[in-house]
Order: C-alpha cells, then structure tokens, then sequence
C-alpha cells in the first residue's frame, strides 16, 4: 500500500521534480565519469607497461643522493650486455641508450617538436626486442649516421614524414634525416620518440660506448627474481636490477599520481555539486510536502500512521535517487568519453572504445544519487510526518515555526562564530600546518553555520537588497521583494546553494590573486638580473650560458645548479638537503632577505641558510655545516648569512658559491644550471638587449628568455591557468544551483497558482506578473551572491594568512572579480526566472482562482 501510494504521488508530480532529477543526473555524471575515465587510462596504462617490459631491466645504480643530475645521464659498461646475456635463463639481452635530456627541432622553421603537456621527449637507439612498444609502420630502421626514425603522433603534429629533417639537440646540434615512422602498438602515453642506430646514439647522446640499461629476456627456465639474484651476482656493484613486475610498477607509480591528483580533484568538485543539489532535494521536497498538506491530511485521517507518511516521502526519495542515478551513470559514460578525447586532443591517446567500467562504477553512482538523494528528503519527510490531520485538513501547515527559529539561530550563531574564531586563530599561526588545521575546520563550521542562518538572514537582508525595487518598478517590485521574504526557510535554501559556489568562486579569486601580488612584490624587492633564462627540465647548458655571456649589451651572468647533499648541522643531526651553487655576482643580482650575518659573506666560501634550518639546528653566524654530496666529496662550509623566511625565491634554499663548491666537486662532474640569470651592461637598453638574447638563442627552441615583467607574466598565465580549472570545475556546482532558483520559481508559481489568479484578476497585467517572478528571481540570486561573498572573502583572506610565511605575503582582493560575480548573480537570477515567469504570465485566470 505505502510502495503503491509513493509510485502513484512520484508519478502525479514527476514535472516537478524534474529539475531534482536533473541535479542528481548531473553529480552523479561526475562522480561515475571520472571514474569511468581514471580506469580507463589506468587499465590502458597496465596493459602498456605489462605488454613491453623485459623480464629484467638492469641498469646504474641510484645515485647515492637524489635524482640523476640536471643534464648528466648515467650508464653502465657495454659489455653489461655479454655479462647478462650469459646469466642463466636468459635468452637474449638488448643494450638499450635511453635519454630525456635531449630536444628534438624542426630545422626548417626551428620550432620545437615534442609534447607540450608535460611528458617526456626521449631520444635513444633502435633495437628489436620481442617486446617492443613500437613497431615501424613506414620506412626502416635508422642504418647510419645521419638517419632517425621519429614515432608517428609527434611526426603527425609537426608534419613530418620519410625524407624530412629533424635536428637533434644535446650539448651540440645534429640534423638527421627521417627514413622511419615507428607506431604504438598499444598506446602512447604522449611522449616523443626518436631512434637512432646504436653507435650513433651512443657517440650522439652519451659520448661513450656504454648503454643506459640492458634489458634482458628469459627462456622460461627461470623466475624473474632468479635472473635478478644471478644478475646482481654476476654483475657486482654499480648496478641494479628490476623484474618486469617492479617495472609495472614504477610505470604505475609515474602515471598514477597525475591521474589520481586529477581523479580527485574531479572528485572533491563533484562533492561541492552533490552538496548544492542537496538543496534543491531539500526544498523540492519541502513544497511538495507543503503542496500536498491536504493530501497528507487525508491520509493521515484514514488511519496513515507518521512513520508511514514520513516513509511515503522516503521512498519517493529514493525512487528520485534511483532514477536519476541510473540516467547519471549513462551520462557518466559520455563525459568519460568527452574526457578520453580531450585527453587525446593533449597527446595522451586512450582508446574510448574500451572503457573500463568496473563495479565501483555502480556502487558509487548509486550510494551518491541514491544515499544524498534520501538524505536531502529527509528532513521534508519528517516535517510531513508530523502534520496532525485536523491541521493539514485547515491547511494551517506546520506548527512551532517560532521555536524552530529560535533553535535555528542558536545553532547557526554558535556555528558561525566557532567558525569565525577558528579562522581567527588558523590568521594568528606561526606555522602553516597549524594554520592549515584552524582553517579546515573553519571553513567548514562558517559554511554550515551561514547554511542554517540563512533562512534567518532572508529576511533583513532580503529587506535591504530588495528596498530600491518598489520605488523603480511599483506594485511588481514591492510584490517581489515580499514574496521573495515571504517564506524566509526557502528563500534560504534556494540562495545557500548559490552560496557556496560563488564562495568557492572569491575564495579562489583571493587566494590567486594574493600569489601574483606576492609574486610581483617579491621579484621587485628581490631581484635585481634584468633576464631569466630557463630551458626546462634539461637545464640550461654551458652553450647557452656562454651564448649569454657573448650577447651585446649584457654586463654579467650569473648561473644556479642544484646539487643534492646530506648536511650535518654543528648539533650532529644529518638531513637530506641540496646545495644551490651560484656565481660569485649571485649578489649583486638578487638582494637576500638578511635575518643575520653579510650577504657578501657568499663570495668568500660562506654558506647561507634558512630562518627555519638555522632555528632547527640552533645555527648561528660562524658556526660549520658539513656536506656531503656523495662519492667521497666532502666539505665542510661556514654559515655566512641566515635568511629571513617568506619569500618564494629563497625559503627551502641553501646558497653558495660556485668556487666554493667546485673545492669538492669538480666542474665536469656538476650539473647543468638550473637557471641563469642575465644583467645589462650600464646604459644599455633593456629591451633591445632582450631581443638580442632572443636571437643569440633561437637556436636552442627550448630556451625561455623573459625580463622581469615577462616573468611576471608568466607567473599570472599559470595562476590564472589554474583559476580558470577551478572555475571550470566549479561551474557545475553553479549549474546545479541555477537549476535550483528555477526550480523554487517553478514549484512556488504552482503553490501560488490561486493567488497570481487572484492578482490577475485586480489588474496585474501579465508583463507586471512576470516582472515580479524574475525581480524576486534576482533577489534571491542576489541574497545568496552577498552570502557567498562574505564567506568567499573570509576564506580568501584566512589563507593569506595561513600561507604568509611561505610567500604569500601580500593580500590582493580582487575588487573587479567580485563586482562581476555580483552583476553575475543578478543575471543569474534573470535567467532562471524565465522559464517560471513565462508559465506564469500564460496562466487562464478564472481556472487559477479556481484552483483548490
């Protein structure tokens, strides 16, 4: 009977919930086609690295601090490639040279060819292993000096083919000619590939007959691990080794953490949609329950127990959560496909025809749609089952509305100011990590707590938005601004939905804003080289730097390499850090934020550390670090300088001279510089010597060079790279919410069906009827911009100052950003009101005054 009685009430009023269902489909989208998509790229990801490792990789060993060094490639002897081809159970062993350090160019027009997204280019020899990834498609493997095969997606996007020419890029410059186009066999994972013959590639790439690794293949005799033990043994110090399972999951490792940051950060802004769908369920729910007092009345009256009418509107509920759900996840499928494709358009290429779609698929689409759904009706349920039959037969509506406001303040006040101390507090700390934990829960209980203030705020603040409308458009303004007051727990509702997009939305606005200012501010306290120099991550070179060195119009340049070591402080304690090498005129180019100590002190061997290291290990001026950086290259270095923390360029730093380090390790076993920075002579102009530099480089078209104020630009495009994501993301929450304003519109024109008969009928004109839906339409859109604001501003300030002491040291507001989200919101609000107020507008009115 109650299952029957649901079925019958969801399909009567299946138009109105329309737009709830719209809600869920679209989170539960989200949530289903992201991961959809992450076990799509993580399932084609497996069957690469399954389908081309060797059975045992063997290659140098891990250098004994850090990563290889910028710009230096380690390798092991040729005849590795005997040794482990006589390990038994191998069948055959393949010397393999393998690079990322090189760049590939089009000689025609000098442009760089290779990915732009981040993935690797890597140049190496050609060698048929039973496993390899690629396969020549056209053409033939490179056979001399001058010849390269180049994989087909790079070949496609720089529109290159068999005859054409592809320079190759190291410490010198080699043009070779492309006589291959070599194919995936599974996917590529959006690097750039290029082949020469062996010889070739090692005289080219690592001046010396040796190979990167060696991959090894067995006859089946042995495990992997077998072949690894008697590889090691055989092979003695120097190497090491990984079984084709250990490969897997490096591969794994390297592609899972993009993919699962961005799994996530899908995830988290699918969590905000599902939140502002949540209110709309919320005050669907509550109209259809206060639509339907009678109805509830009557079966209340015919025996309809309360847990009976509060599971009536339960399993409506979940029957909303069900199909929305199912609907959700077969619009799921799409955006994987949308998102595999856009993939591909970035170099990434997945196959949208495989899509991996595991159980956890349904079980999450499912527990989201259904399980928020449920709970968001929750709360109408149980106002529905407390309705008494003579009330709802009255149509009074629900009684202790007085006591229900005054625990709602109560609550809400409590909320918000616990919130707001907590921000406080998270402002006051010393530490980012404590000022990272107040803001957590600041944010959340100052959210929450505007959410249940809200209905109570409607009403003031509705009252001060909304006060110029009777005087600019009469009767229908002074109606709006009622009607929008009238039911203060929906208009809440309606706009807390609203709320907390545009609250994401300034929050981000400020933070961002607040990292280019600070930016801004530290490069002009800070840095005193005219030009910056980097080449990405192969660093730049000694050509480049002395092609620097020889450009008209540079006085000096100044060089920086990172070389990772292992200090030990005057108190005894080690710890993994690195030393940045700069030259002797490091000074002179950027002004250190002096706490104690000379800066000047650098040029004569002394060391110059961070506030926070120095207070760690109790350093003072004078005191001795010891370095190690390996292979028996120690030294033992005064510190000179500690530096105030704060600013970007030098917190996480520990500076000394290029000389100094030299003492102990040579200049060839260095790496190449990071970065170099560039000064112009005296009188010299400034942007003519730019262009200069531009051209004394443009051989190398993987070199940047900027000036200051286009570093400062290129700081604002990533921000602003990484705002326009979060907008992007965020738009779903306010999608989700326009369709929560149109969908209260919607529900209260038929609630007030009778009485906009009634006004019709005492002479509002149609044009005024739908003038006053679409200005209390904007009221509320307005109401809920203003608490986003608020909120967005208090949050965007707090991490400021959370994150002051780590170079976000300037707050910027971003005044513009804001005044057009306010403008937005009333637009907002026009928009949504459209559709309502044309319904309205076309109401027969004898039929709507005679609506019961």
């Amino acid at each position: 009977m109650l299952l029957k009685t649901s079925l019958r009430s969801f399909l009567a009023h299946k138009g109105r919930m329309l737009l709830s269902l719209i809600a869920v489909v679209l989170s539960v989208a989200f949530v289903s086609g992201t991961l959809v998509f992450s076990n799509t790229a993580t399932s084609t990801f497996d069957k690469l690295f399954a389908s081309t490792a060797s059975d045992l990789s063997i290659g140098p060993a891990e250098p004994e601090f850090g990563d290889d060094p910028r710009g230096k490639t380690l390798t092991i002897p040729a005849d590795s490639v005997r040794k482990a081809a006589a390990i038994p159970g191998a069948r055959t062993a393949v010397g393999q040279v393998r690079v990322e350090s090189a760049t590939l160019a089009n000689p025609a027009t000098n442009k760089r060819v290779g990915p732009t997204s981040g993935a690797p280019t890597m140049v190496g020899n050609w060698t048929d292993t039973p496993r390899n990834p690629v396969e020549i498609t056209s053409g033939h493997s490179p056979q001399g000096a001058d010849q390269v095969v180049l994989d087909a997606d790079t070949a496609k996007k720089a529109k290159l083919g068999l005859g054409g020419k592809l320079r190759v890029i190291t410490g010198d410059k080699q043009d070779f000619t492309i006589v291959g186009i070599a194919t995936f066999k599974t996917t590529n994972p959006g690097a750039a590939l290029a082949f020469l013959d062996t010889a070739t590639a090692q005289n080219v790439l690592l001046r010396q007959s040796a190979f990167t690794s060696v991959e090894v293949f067995g006859d089946g005799s042995r495990t992997d691990e077998q072949l690894k033990s008697d590889a090691l043994a055989g092979l003695g110090a120097g190497f090491q080794a990984k079984t084709a399972a250990e490969q897997k999951a490096d591969g794994q490792k390297s592609v899972g953490s993009s993919l699962d940051f961005m799994k996530y950060a899908m995830l988290g802004f699918a969590g905000v949609s599902l939140l502002v769908g949540g209110f709309l369920i919320i005050n669907t729910f509550s109209m259809l329950v206060a639509q339907r007092t009678r109805e509830i009345g009557l079966l209340r009256a015919v025996g309809g127990s309360r847990s009976q009418v509060n599971r009536s509107v339960l399993v409506e509920a979940l029957l909303l959560g069900a199909v929305g759900s199912t609907l959700g996840i077969g619009a799921g499928l799409g955006l994987a496909v949308g998102l595999i494709q856009l993939m591909n358009a970035v170099g990434m290429h997945l196959d949208a025809g495989d899509l991996a779609i595991g159980a956890d698929v349904f079980i999450a689409g499912y527990a989201v749609g259904v399980v928020i759904t449920v709970l968001a009706a929750w709360i109408p349920a149980r106002r529905a089952g407390k309705i008494t039959p003579i009330s709802a037969l009255r149509d009074h509506g629900t009684p202790a509305e007085a006591r229900s406001n005054t625990v709602r303040a109560v609550i809400g006040l409590v909320l918000t100011a616990g919130g707001g101390g907590l921000l406080v507090l998270a402002g006051k700390a010393e530490k980012a990590a404590t000022g990272g934990q107040y803001i957590g829960l600041g944010v959340l209980l100052t959210l929450v707590g505007f959410v249940v203030l809200g209905p109570l705020l409607a009403t003031t603040v509705v009252r001060v938005l909304g006060a110029l409308l009777p005087a600019l458009f009469g009767p229908s303004g002074k109606l709006a601004q009622r009607n929008a007051m009238r039911n203060p727990r929906r208009t809440g509702a309606t706009a807390a939905a609203l709320m907390i997009g545009l609250a994401l939305v300034i929050g981000a606005s400020v933070f961002t804003s607040s990292v280019i200012k600070s930016t801004n501010d530290q490069i002009d306290r800070s840095v005193g080289a005219d030009y910056i120099v980097t080449a990405g991550p192969n660093g730049v070179s000694a050509e480049m730097v002395d092609a620097v060195r020889k450009t008209s119009g540079v006085d000096h340049v100044t060089e920086q390499k990172f070389l990772p070591a292992h200090f030990t402080a005057s108190d005894g304690k080690t710890s993994e850090k690195g030393v940045s090498a700069v030259s002797t005129r490091f000074t002179e180019d950027f002004r250190l934020p002096v706490k104690a100590g000379s800066a000047d002190s650098l040029k004569q061997g002394s060391l110059a550390v961070g506030e926070d290291y120095a207070e760690e290990h109790g350093l003072k001026i004078g005191d001795s670090v010891k370095i190690d950086y390996g292979q028996g290259r120690v030294q033992s270095l005064p510190v000179g300088v500690i530096m105030t923390k704060g600013n970007s360029f030098f917190d996480g730093n520990t500076f000394a001279s290029l000389e100094a380090v030299t003492e102990a390790v040579p200049a060839a076993d260095q790496p190449v510089a990071d970065v170099a920075f560039g000064t112009a002579s005296a009188g010299a102009d400034v942007a003519r010597t730019l262009t200069a530099l531009e051209d004394a480089l443009k051989e190398y078209p993987q070199v940047s060079v900027r000036d200051q104020a286009g570093y400062k630009d290129l700081v604002q495009e990533q921000v602003n790279t990484l705002l326009y994501m979060i907008y992007g993301l965020l738009g779903l929450a306010i999608v989700v919410a326009v369709l929560g304003v149109v969908n209260t519109l919607a529900l209260s024109v038929v609630e007030r069906t009778r009485e906009i008969g009634l006004l019709r009928a005492i002479g509002l004109s149609r044009r005024q009827l739908r003038r006053m839906i679409r200005l209390e339409s904007m009221v509320i859109a307005l109401f809920g911009a203003v608490l986003g604001t608020a909120l967005g501003l208090a949050w965007g300030v707090t991490g400021q100052r959370v994150l002051r002491t780590q170079g976000l040291e300037s707050l910027a507001v971003p005044v513009t950003t804001i005044v057009f989200t306010l403008a937005a919101s009333v637009v907002i609000g026009l928009l949504a009101a459209l559709i309502p107020a044309f319904r309205a507008g076309r109401m027969n009115v004898l039929a709507a005054i005679a609506t019961d």
